[in-house]
């Protein structure tokens, strides 16, 4: 079998790898969407425990990992000897970009593309990475904005996925509306059973909706069609993982090679999507290098292979090359970057925003911010559609981490599902009964709102869907005087402050849909001793809270 046989046949199998990672990666996505009372699987966090960035960067902030990252040592030890062939056959966001390239290549119908030459540029990956390791190192956690592996999961989690469900089914409803039809022939015989499987068997649940995922979208649409610029451009110029793999990749084992008999032709530069130089002999770029064999297979001679070596000497005479004075600046960047994050009164602890609700078992607001990767998993599992991304609630070092959005869904009473799921830490996995005792808030009431107190309407709807076994609010009685002077006597709703957890779902089912006129804020909540409302109270009948160590630290902004 020739050479270039050969390398066609690895291609294959490269690709095939690559649609078994992607389909196995949505395939844990989609089992993501859990009901209360299941246990989660390990396997739903298996893509970011593979992850070494995410693993190196949760280490260095928060001096701690939840376990032995086996296998994120796994993937380094891999990279080390075969080079970034994560990158090039595992990675899900790489075979999105793969996608994107192959359609760019197909835009061209006939035109031989051009050679794409290594640039300089490409060391940007690494400057970023240097800064996020400095900003890691005081404490700061980043790279989840970046990470491949986060950046898929968060934007298939709150836009990809809910804008396909919300398009499918109100097409399906249109169609089923108007009934297009000829003669006997209806539209809706084709849509309402591809409607009904999808309902059935993919969407499963209640369309989850996101607010504030503009960004996000943006983000993501805006790295896709880069590719349409460069293959895989996120890849080759941005993308942190590949920075750290880079590193790791300098000496593999498994080394491409020239066999002498080039003639120059370009095509294995124009076929390669990481511009890694394979067409000029002894200054290949393994730091580089995807593994994906797209050079070999196109050199018409066989001119190219790869093949087994030792990994002492140097795989070329290319050297990465990075600037001493760019790394010290962008290492300084990262550090003044998480500086400039935590200026704010709210990130030094002397004021708290309301809005910002924390998932039951969120560690203190520091520690939270140091482990959680804003990967989006916590929010997928969430049985009720309550966690969402914060925009600007957490400031920008804590952008699209989880937030409780009352309006939007509640904290389900018997599920403690999004610190089962969660990959490092950041929401601590709590035993459910003790999850139950947390405070994530309190409830207050609006009474220039409130039916009872503004007019002089009866209302029990809070009351009634309050989940705890003791109900947090309970009823006086008041008598009012009506506007024609009589007098009635109402049931007046009032909140127990040693019982309310804040968990949300009274002001989720007000009746008031614009804005409730009972809000959950995040005073009284357990992981802050600094943000304490409730002074005293009777504890007893609440039951003992947490104690500060085992939600962080009882310093709320404390390392």
């Amino acid at each position: 079998m020739s050479q270039k046989s050969f390398a066609k046949k690895i291609v294959w199998i490269r690709r095939i790898v690559q649609i078994v990672s992607l389909a196995l990666f949505f395939w844990l996505f989609w089992a993501a969407r859990l009901h209360e009372g299941q246990q989660a699987s390990p396997w739903l966090r298996v893509y970011f425990d593979i992850d070494p960035l995410a693993a190196l960067i949760t280490w260095l902030a928060s001096h701690e990992l939840r376990t032995v990252p086996v296998l994120a040592l796994t993937t380094v030890v891999v990279t080390i000897l075969m080079g970034r062939v994560f990158c090039g056959w595992i990675c899900p966001l790489g075979v999105v970009h793969n996608a994107a390239t192959w359609f760019r290549a197909k835009m061209r119908w006939n035109k031989r593309p051009p050679r794409d030459a290594w640039s300089p540029w490409q060391r940007a990956k690494y400057y970023l990475l240097a800064g996020l390791l400095a900003m890691a190192l005081f404490g700061g956690h980043w790279a989840g904005v970046f990470d491949p592996m986060p950046l898929l999961f968060r934007a298939t989690a709150t836009v990809l996925y809910p804008g396909a469900q919300y398009a499918i089914e109100d097409a399906s409803t249109a169609v089923y509306q108007s009934d297009p039809h000829l003669g006997p022939l209806h539209l809706t015989s084709a849509t309402e059973p591809v409607y009904g499987f999808m309902r059935d068997h993919v969407f499963k649940a209640k369309r989850q909706t996101y607010r504030g995922t503009d960004l996000i979208f943006l983000l993501f649409v805006a790295i896709v069609l880069l590719n349409l610029y460069r293959s895989r451009f996120w890849c080759r110029y941005v993308c942190p993982l590949g920075g750290l793999l880079g590193l790791c990749a300098q000496r593999p084992i498994l080394r491409l090679k020239s066999h002498g008999n080039c003639t120059e032709c370009g095509l294995c530069a124009q076929q390669c999507p990481a511009a890694a130089s394979p067409e000029k002999p002894g200054a290949w770029r393994a730091a580089e290098c995807f593994g994906c064999w797209n050079c070999v297979a196109a050199c018409n001679r066989g001119a190219l292979g790869f093949t087994g070596s030792p990994p002492w000497p140097a795989p070329s005479k290319a050297k990465l090359d990075l600037s001493r004075r760019a790394l010290l600046s962008a290492g300084a960047g990262g550090v003044g970057g998480l500086v400039m994050f935590r200026l704010s009164p709210q990130a030094q602890g002397i004021s708290y925003n309301p809005e910002l609700i924390r998932p039951p078992g969120a560690r203190n607001e520091r520690a939270f911010l140091q482990r959680c990767l804003k990967c989006g998993l916590c929010m997928k599992a969430c049985p009720t559609n309550g966690l969402h991304p914060t925009g600007l609630e957490a400031g920008l070092e804590g952008i699209w981490t989880p937030m409780m959005v009352p309006r939007a869904g509640y904290c389900e009473y018997n599920c403690n599902l999004c610190g089962q799921v969660c990959p490092t830490g950041a929401i601590q996995e709590l035993a459910l009964e003790e999850k139950k005792k947390v405070r994530m808030g309190l409830a207050v009431f609006d009474t220039t709102r409130c039916l009872p107190y503004a007019f002089n309407r009866e209302c029990l709807v809070c009351e009634e869907h309050c989940p705890l076994p003791k109900k947090a609010i309970y009823f006086l009685p008041a008598e009012v005087r009506q506007r024609d002077g009589s007098i009635i006597t109402l049931k007046q709703p009032h909140v127990d402050p040693d019982l309310c957890t804040g968990c949300c779902i009274c002001e989720h089912v007000c009746v008031f849909k614009d804005r409730a006129a009972i809000r959950v804020t995040s005073a009284n909540e357990s992981r802050h001793t600094g943000n304490k409302a409730i002074l005293t109270g009777n504890t007893e009948e609440a039951g003992p809270e947490p104690a500060p160590a085992e939600l962080g630290g009882g310093n709320p902004y404390g390392s």
